[in-house]
């Protein structure tokens, strides 16, 4: 019989006037847990459950190599802002496994099974955190994207969307539809708030540490918690389980009460700004005309004193809105508030205002795409050595270019590894650096003997690049010299690929590069 029978109805003849109305109100809950624990609860192999489940919660090799290459695919993709890279970390993190155990271990009082999914949800969160860090630390990118900012304030969504995500697990893992839990991965996200944890360790943001910590604690509660009720409600009790000592039922009520703080705490903090944007758009309302419309605002609770950014499109503009308001949200917050409140005046038409609220995104856009420039401008004049009026920027077609001054110690490559690194920062802009002439060209080495003879080295594939990368850059000719006739008409056919047509000189055995300033036919 399947879970969605109806239960069977009171025994013949019974009425529901020969019944009180409080006996028939316990006949009915009676008749319904009858049904569940005969039809649902018994067709459970909660044995076979329960042995999934503990073998789920093993610190094993598996189990430490896929957290591992999860934390790195994640961070990468945080670093990238790449939801699809996210999303293939979220797919291959096995952190479910020990805390949908938590929940289960902590509905049969099995004290064993709680500390060992404890010990690898610990070990494993640790590992992955450390290696994300490792990965920032040596990352040239370590700037705050739009998918590391969106894991460091969770919400009351993320909240229900962990409780109904961890639902559709329990339900799943004692049901055996196992397929279900592709979906309850990528929806709780376990994985992505972890490496942005480590991202907040390795630069030292510890605004963003502590927001992707909450997240992931307010995540990992949930679920235990919920796992916990579904394998009660389906009928896990503690005589599965060895007979617990008292101490190990009190250390199964101090988890839950441990559990519970920092739940309640993100529930607190949460509630407070959801009632405080509640206020804040009640109050910024009040301040305008009835045909007035709130279009955007920002709340940035995080920062000392509270930032708010506003968009009001308005039939008549208010001189002194700002002013008012920041003095009346500071009055029913009861703390500080930067207020920033932009008016757009529009007609009362519905299409008056749209065309408004239209204008007004295109005008944050615009003011977000000069703020890339700037940034853009400032990093290119910081690692040329030069001011940042020396830095030429084509808005038109996203092309940004500096002459770099000779710094101390750079090499060719360290001007193309500098260029590289921002060119990565801003993917939809061209970005070129040009080192100073005169720069030495490296040596390309060749493969000497064997299937690839005569082939460049990996480290002689480099050079050629460096090469290639160093006359595009100078606009000046290239010579390359030495080496066998053919090893240089193969490097030729490389650098090619860049649009560089090298002179060819005989010499030693050894191929060097060298600037020339005339080329002839070779």
């Amino acid at each position: 019989m399947s879970e969605t029978n109806a239960p069977p109805p009171p025994s013949a003849g019974t009425t529901a006037a020969s019944i009180p109305h409080e006996g028939h109100f316990a006949a009915v809950v009676h008749s319904w847990q009858q049904w569940w624990r005969t039809s649902v609860t018994s067709t459970v192999d909660q044995a076979a459950v329960i042995e999934k489940r503990r073998e789920d919660c093993d610190t094993s090799a598996r189990y430490l190599f896929l957290t591992a290459m999860s934390g790195g695919i994640a961070i990468l993709g945080l670093l990238l802002s790449s939801p699809a890279v996210v999303i293939g970390a979220m797919l291959l993190s096995p952190l479910m496994g020990p805390i949908i155990g938590l929940g289960f271990a902590l509905a049969i009082g099995d004290y064993q099974w709680l500390r060992q999914s404890a010990k690898s949800l610990l070990y494993g969160s640790a590992m992955a955190v450390f290696l994300c860090a490792l990965i920032v630390f040596f990352s040239p990118i370590q700037t705050v994207t739009s998918e590391i900012a969106s894991r460091t304030q969770p919400n009351l969504f993320d909240l229900l969307v962990a409780l109904f995500s961890a639902m559709a697990g329990g339900y799943a893992m004692i049901r055996g539809r196992e397929g279900t839990i592709v979906g309850v991965a990528i929806a709780t996200a376990l994985m992505p708030p972890l490496a942005v944890v480590g991202f907040g360790l390795a630069t030292l943001n510890w605004t963003v540490f502590q927001g992707a910590l909450l997240l992931f604690i307010t995540n990992l509660i949930t679920i235990a918690l919920t796992a916990m009720v579904m394998a009660r409600i389906y009928g896990f009790r503690t005589e599965l389980s060895q007979r617990q000592t008292h101490l190990q039922n009190l250390i199964v009520v101090l988890v839950f009460i441990a559990l519970a703080v920092p739940l309640g705490y993100s529930l607190i903090q949460i509630g407070k700004q959801a009632n405080g944007e509640r206020l804040v758009r009640g109050e910024l309302q009040d301040l305008f005309d009835t045909n007035s419309r709130l279009s955007q605002i920002d709340i940035d609770w995080r920062t000392d004193p509270v930032t708010i950014d506003a968009t009001v499109l308005t039939p008549k503009l208010e001189p002194d809105a700002e002013s008012k308001g920041k003095r009346a949200l500071a009055r029913i917050l009861g703390q500080d508030v930067d207020l920033k409140l932009t008016q757009y005046k529009v007609g009362t038409g519905a299409q008056a205002a749209e065309a408004a609220q239209l204008a007004a995104a295109e005008a944050k856009k615009r003011e977000a795409e000069l703020v890339k420039v700037d940034e853009l401008t400032r990093e290119l004049a910081l690692v040329a050595g030069v001011s940042s009026k020396d830095v030429i920027v084509d808005r038109e077609n996203n092309r940004a270019l500096v002459r770099a001054k000779a710094l101390p110690g750079a090499t060719l490559a360290t001007y193309q590894a500098l260029e590289s690194r921002i060119a990565a920062g801003v993917p939809t802009w061209q970005v070129q650096i040009l080192p100073p002439p005169g720069g030495a060209l490296p040596t390309i080495a060749f493969v000497a003997d064997g299937d690839n003879k005569g082939q460049p080295t990996e480290a002689g594939r480099r050079a050629l690049a460096l090469v290639g990368w160093a006359a595009q850059r100078s606009g000046m000719a290239v010579a390359l010299r030495g080496g066998t006739a053919a090893e240089r008409e193969t490097a030729a056919a490389i650098l090619a690929d860049s649009n560089v047509t090298p002179k060819l000189e005989p010499g030693g055995p050894q191929m060097t590069a060298h600037w020339v300033t005339n080329v002839s036919a070779s």
